[in-house]
């Protein structure tokens, strides 16, 4: 997983409706990173709708906000649709980005090993650097926490 202080890795990725995003391009903003299971389950969506919820604070802090799980941009779009989302989704089907940030990990559920997604939130600064990392993240109050730290930055 990159740490603080680390160029954050560069990624060109499909997302919802169909266009593509690169992280690079984004530069001189910040970028929220949150990574995240899976479209359309209880605490992907709570935390999807968070961050939709306060995008334009995010916006008017010069942060964009991009949430990557291995979804299709089509299953994005439903997820969009469904919830009315305003944040970019990107769809990392063959799981690279997930791998250049140490997220695809392996887990355990009811005794069950599996590889998936760790919900883990990186505050990229307008230099390409991280500035923030928030591992296994609990969803209650995180958007409002890194909106705090993107004030901060």
């Amino acid at each position: 997983m990159p740490a603080i202080g680390d160029i954050a890795p560069d990624f060109t990725l499909p997302r919802d409706g169909g266009a593509a995003i690169t992280l690079s391009t984004l530069r001189p903003g910040k970028v929220v990173l949150y990574f995240y299971p899976k479209d359309d389950t209880p605490g992907c969506t709570l935390e999807a709708q968070d961050f939709s919820a306060r995008l334009a604070d995010f916006q008017a802090a010069g942060a964009t906000v991009i949430g990557i799980s291995k979804d299709s941009v089509k299953a994005h779009d439903k997820f969009c649709k469904k919830h009315g989302l305003q944040i970019v989704l990107a769809s990392d089907e063959e799981g690279s980005t997930c791998e250049d940030y140490g997220v695809w990990v392996e887990k355990n559920m009811y005794g069950r090993t599996y590889m998936g997604i760790e919900r883990t939130t990186f505050l990229i600064g307008g230099d390409g650097k991280i500035a923030r990392v928030w591992p296994k993240v609990s969803v209650k109050g995180h958007a409002d926490e890194v909106l705090d730290a993107v004030k901060a930055l």
